[in-house]
């Protein structure tokens, strides 16, 4: 994003599940913070009210596919068909692809209706191997002026964000960062 502007822009990736996305949501009223989801399709269907807070609560969403699937591994026409189908529930214009791999054309097919957004600051929460401190150093080490990071609302990554996600959220604070979502 706008690298002249000390802002950034949280996403979380996967949910929405009832073990992280309401925990998340605490700290984000907290601290008057709004972020971006990009929840899986069937995540939605199976918890809509979780859906429905986010909403509510003034946060953006975005489609993750209805079942997280690599682009890598699906024909274009495979691939746009699981996205529609997670916007059956989502209702956004805003598409990030699993593991951030996607195939040109399905590139190119699904930017004509959606804006592909990705990320420059992958927090790996969501790696068995990294500590909350880990998640925490990896904000700190990455993040600049326009940096999307991107944290999960997750199984792997919940035990981490009790720690990590305030402690990062507080660290950006007081290094003078503001917070945005996509417009």
């Amino acid at each position: 994003m706008d690298r002249h502007e000390k802002a950034v822009y949280l996403t979380f990736d996967d949910g929405p599940i009832p073990e992280a996305t309401p925990f998340i949501l605490d700290v984000l009223k907290r601290y008057s913070i709004k972020a971006t989801f990009f929840m899986v399709g069937d995540n939605a269907r199976k918890y809509p009210e979780l859906l429905q807070r986010v909403i509510d609560e003034g946060h953006r969403i975005g489609n993750h596919t209805h079942n997280h699937i690599q682009g890598i591994s699906h024909t274009i026409r495979e691939y746009s068909y699981n996205v529609e189908k997670a916007n059956a529930y989502l209702h956004t214009d805003l598409v990030r692809p699993p593991h951030g791999w996607m195939r040109l054309g399905q590139y190119a097919w699904l930017s004509r209706k959606f804006r592909i957004v990705m990320w420059d600051v992958v927090t790996r929460d969501y790696s068995k191997w990294m500590t909350a401190d880990d998640v925490l150093n990896n904000v700190k080490r990455y993040v600049r002026n326009g940096s999307i990071i991107t944290f999960h609302d997750s199984l792997k990554s919940i035990d981490k964000l009790h720690t990590a996600l305030p402690a990062a959220i507080e660290w950006l604070i007081a290094e003078g960062y503001a917070f945005k979502i996509f417009e």
